[in-house]
């Protein structure tokens, strides 16, 4: 499950606004809208299929490009922090067993295990619940079978009859 990275189109609006477009977040894309104001917290608000960012003025320093990639990564962070631990709850339930430990990081693929910890990757909340679950079982099933094996795939197919359309999703972006 490598990353693939989408091309995305950074548009400057003007000296106080930039716009990037599409953000995929849980399936869906959406438009981003930075603005700049006389504030001192950063403000998000999602407005038909647009996220609006208000920075404080201060910002205006650091390039439009690096700033937007900031504010998108730490609301990937927030949102991964509730969506992943959705997900592991719904697959500790469905399972009945749970990792000794598990984290939320930057990581080069997806999920990981590896001496029974998974680590899923902030990114993941790309995509839909469906594949964020997909991912999650995924590395459970890791947790009983190290490599890809026969019983790997049927423990993966026991819990997630539809896997191979998760893994057409991930391959095909």
């Amino acid at each position: 499950m490598n990353l693939v990275k989408r091309n995305v189109k950074i548009k400057t609006l003007t000296n106080s606004s930039i716009e990037r477009h599409p953000v995929p977040v849980l399936g869906v894309d959406y438009k981003v809208k930075i603005t700049y104001k006389n504030i001192k917290i950063t403000e998000l608000d999602v407005e038909n299929n647009t996220i609006k960012i208000s920075l404080p003025n201060i910002y205006k320093k650091i390039s439009n490009t690096q700033i937007l990639d900031l504010a998108i990564e730490k609301m990937y962070e927030q949102i991964a922090n509730v969506e992943i631990e959705r997900a592991m709850e719904k697959t500790r339930i469905m399972l009945g067993f749970a990792p000794e430990e598990y984290e939320i990081a930057k990581i080069k693929t997806l999920g990981a295990c590896k001496d029974n910890k998974i680590t899923i990757n902030p990114e993941v909340v790309k995509y839909n619940r469906k594949v964020i679950d997909y991912i999650v079982l995924h590395q459970y099933c890791h947790l009983k079978h190290k490599t890809h094996c026969k019983r790997f795939y049927e423990m993966l197919k026991k819990y997630e009859p539809e896997y191979k359309k998760c893994e057409e999703i991930l391959l095909n972006i």
